[in-house]
């Protein structure tokens, strides 16, 4: 492996444990809040996974892991926007 795929590993990893003691520690009150900026970061991702799958030249590989990205991204935007959505019509009157 080289030196610049073990550094990525290792960076992956420490986000992997910060975001989950984070998110563990956040109240439930400001879950939804959190949900709408996930979604705006996930729409960044969707971005970045459309121009590593029609980049020219890339190979097979990097295109289905480019897909699997766009995939992902886009069940965790559309999925937080309908929990976001349920959750603000709990708000609601009944006659609203």
């Amino acid at each position: 492996m080289t030196g610049t795929l073990i550094i990525g590993v290792y960076v992956f990893v420490l986000a992997v444990f910060v975001g989950f003691e984070l998110i563990k520690r956040v109240p439930p009150t400001l879950h939804t809040p959190l949900m709408s900026g996930s979604n705006a970061i996930s729409g960044i991702s969707i971005v970045g996974a459309l121009l590593v799958t029609g980049a020219a030249g890339s190979s097979p590989l990097t295109r289905w892991i480019g897909l699997a990205a766009l995939v992902l991204a886009s069940v965790n935007v559309v999925g937080g926007f309908l929990v976001t959505d349920r959750m603000l019509r709990m708000f609601k009157g009944k006659d609203g």
